[in-house]
């Protein structure tokens, strides 16, 4: 084939090209999900295997032979990991991962140098996304205007008019709930328990925020939850004095606390079903409600001591699941079910039929009216204190369902929806988006060559682009399986996007308009690049195969030129070389490989971009005892003086490049509250994005 392997262009001829062929090893879940299960499981170094306190004692050793091993009670080291190691012709720098070495060529004239920070520092410039499919009660309005929610880590203040975001990065683990003190200053968020990059628990804890200073005035309950923060609440009948939490343990242990304290007054096991919203009454703080899975329970709180009385539903079908509750304005409390009805707990009770499907959402106006938000019907209804319908307006299907209501100025109505989207709008007038974001993992990611655009495509099937100078979703359109990867063509009027299937389609970015496609192989596709100059598209597929298309009429027209082959593990990242002669590739076995497109150019080759994670450049980013699995993306930015890494553990580094020295120093960042799956730099080196894995958020830094 046109396409082949050759050694890479600095290596010595009498040095082999590649690395010694290994194993596949097994695939992360996060870095690599789409991985076939068919390979085969690595040898992992072990520790020597302790011996037994009952083995005879070791014979004597003549006085030539090795020093005896150590005594049988002696504690045994663990094995560390190896550093690398530079070969004695100062050619080649061997590293490790999972104990198998890794060569890597030093370029010809190489001059090493001390790693440091770099100068240049990130900080967080806007959120894309909001989290509604899982989450409720999780959009308010605070006293300055701005609107409050919450992605990943990261709680969003929004003020849309100036659309300016701030952000509340105190969290280690996602954000689960929140809730607004009636000053509407200070916030309560709490969040879910994780994991360090250890694997050592992190505690769920609720902070209390001063969202003017963005300040932490009070962390509470760490220790007393587990597994999360499910919902909160401030109590109003005396200015806020105290929060009641509900954890997501089994028995979902509800507590008490003073806020200005952070002392713990009272605790309950509440129920071993799902909890899915608490609430003081406004007017009486001894009294508290809770709603799940089959129950409404109605709590009096008195000293240390929280009694319970279950609400009955009598005459009325029990539902599955009681989503919400509002106090109205008589001091009633009003549930939505999802059975469609609104019920009325008095003493003579009153069930109202309001949606088709689930209410999930219930908000009382300052008018006193009510607002219910359906599941299956997608509307908003607007009902009197009586309950008797007044108005209705349905949410546009691509939206999904509402999930949440909170009220903005005037008539103004804010709806978070199940499909990740913040709408704003009235009941007359109808709604439109003022922040979307994707509904699955995030993993596909290309910048624009010159424009402030980027594009992302993940498992819900959804390619987007976004505009990062108005922080807006530019369109949107559905994919026919699931998108990987993505790039732009260097004309910027052409984007090739890879898909789960090993389809791969390339369309018009102006009209959304297919111009061509094609299909290599069954198995899914990792990567796709254009040359430098355009002419060549590669693809890397799970196939271990890369195919090579040359490319005519301004991205228009492909047409095969080529298969790169000699890996022995899927294809995981790609560079071409600025020549546009030459890729260099990582497969899923760490291998690096070098192919040669066409003959000529210089000896030591310089690379137009740099994603590949491995590779003499780089490799002073794997952190001590890598799995190889602890990266996902890597990229070099386009002046070539940084190198930004997202690894498996929630993180953004941003490293000096080259990072050609073990345990070298970077910045670390965090916000997402899953697996970073990519990283890119703008066209300017402006700002870096990042994408969040399963927390599906996407970060312009």
């Amino acid at each position: 084939p046109p396409y082949t392997s050759t050694p890479p262009p600095q290596t010595p001829p009498n040095i082999p090209s590649t690395t010694p062929k290994l194993p596949q090893p097994p695939l992360h879940p996060k870095t690599a999900p789409h991985a076939p299960p068919t390979d085969p499981k690595p040898a992992t170094p072990q520790s020597p295997p302790p011996q037994n306190p009952k083995t005879p004692p070791t014979p004597p050793i003549p006085p030539q032979s090795p020093p005896p091993p150590p005594p049988t009670d002696a504690p045994l080291l663990c094995s560390r990991p190896k550093e690398p190691i530079m070969s004695p012709e100062g050619v080649s720098v061997k590293m490790f991962l999972r104990g198998r070495p890794i060569t890597m060529y030093v370029p010809s004239g190489h001059v090493g140098f001390r790693p440091e920070l770099p100068p240049e520092r990130l900080q967080l410039d806007w959120v894309y996304g909001y989290r509604g499919r899982d989450s409720r009660s999780n959009l308010h309005v605070l006293g300055s205007g701005e609107l409050i929610y919450f992605i990943a880590c990261v709680v969003v203040l929004l003020h849309v008019p100036l659309r300016r975001q701030r952000h509340y990065l105190r969290h280690s683990d996602c954000v689960r709930c929140l809730a607004v003190h009636p000053d509407r200053l200070r916030v309560a968020t709490g969040q879910a328990a994780g994991v360090d990059k250890d694997g050592k628990p992190l505690q769920p804890v609720v902070h209390i925020w001063d969202s003017a200073t963005l300040l932490t005035l009070q962390q509470i309950g760490l220790g007393s939850f587990e597994r999360g923060v499910g919902s909160l609440a401030f109590s109003c009948a005396d200015q806020g004095s105290y929060l009641c939490v509900v954890d997501d343990s089994n028995e979902h242990m509800m507590s008490v606390w003073d806020c200005a304290r952070g002392t713990k007054l009272a605790e309950v096991k509440s129920t071993n079903e799902s909890v899915l919203s608490v609430e003081f009454n406004p007017q009486d703080s001894s009294s508290i409600i809770t709603s799940g899975k089959s129950h409404v329970y109605f709590w009096t709180w008195s000293g240390a001591t929280l009694t319970k009385k279950q609400g009955i539903f009598g005459k009325y079908k029990k539902p599955k699941f009681i989503q919400c509750f509002v106090f109205d304005a008589a001091g009633d409390v009003l549930t939505g079910d999802s059975e469609g009805n609104i019920l009325t707990w008095t003493r003579i009770g009153q069930q109202t039929r309001a949606h088709e499907g689930s209410v999930f959402a219930l908000c009382r106006r300052r008018d006193g009216t009510v607002l219910s938000g359906g599941g299956k019907d997608r509307r908003v209804l607007s009902w009197s204190p009586a309950l008797s319908l007044l108005q209705e307006a349905e949410i546009p299907e691509r939206f999904g369902a509402v999930r949440t209501i909170a009220e903005g100025p005037g008539e103004e109505l804010l709806v978070g929806t199940t499909r990740n989207a913040l709408l704003r709008g009235t009941l007359s007038g109808g709604f439109t988006a003022i922040v979307q974001g994707h509904t699955d993992e995030v993993w596909g990611l290309a910048t624009h060559p010159t424009r402030c655009l980027f594009l992302t495509c993940g498992h819900d099937r959804q390619l987007c682009l976004w505009d990062g100078q108005e922080h807006a979703l530019a369109w949107s359109l559905a994919l026919e399986d699931t998108g990987l990867c993505a790039d732009f063509h260097p004309g910027g009027q052409v984007v090739v996007v890879g898909l789960l299937t090993g389809r791969w389609v390339v369309l018009d970015t102006e009209t959304q308009q297919p111009l061509a496609g094609g299909s290599d192989g069954n198995e899914q596709l990792s990567v796709v690049r254009f040359s430098p100059d355009g002419a060549f598209l590669a693809i890397g597929s799970h196939d271990n195969v890369i195919y090579i298309y040359s490319v005519t009429e301004e991205g228009r027209r492909y047409n095969r030129f080529g298969r790169c082959t000699g890996h022995s593990s899927f294809i995981t990242h790609l560079d071409w070389s600025k020549d546009g002669h030459f890729i260099m590739s990582n497969s899923g076995d760490y291998e690096i490989l070098y192919c040669e497109c066409k003959a000529g150019g210089s000896r030591d080759r310089e690379w137009a971009s740099y994603t590949c994670v491995l590779g003499f450049h780089v490799f002073g980013v794997w952190p001590d005892g890598s799995d190889g699995t602890d990266i996902n993306s890597l990229c070099r930015s386009h002046h070539e003086r940084l190198v930004a890494v997202a690894d498996d553990f929630c993180k953004v580094h941003l490293f000096q490049y080259p990072c050609a020295r073990p345990k070298a120093p970077s910045h670390v960042y965090g916000g997402h509250g899953s697996h970073v799956t990519n990283v890119r730099f703008t066209h300017d080196d402006g700002h870096l994005v990042s994408l969040g894995g399963k927390d599906t958020g996407s970060s312009g830094i």
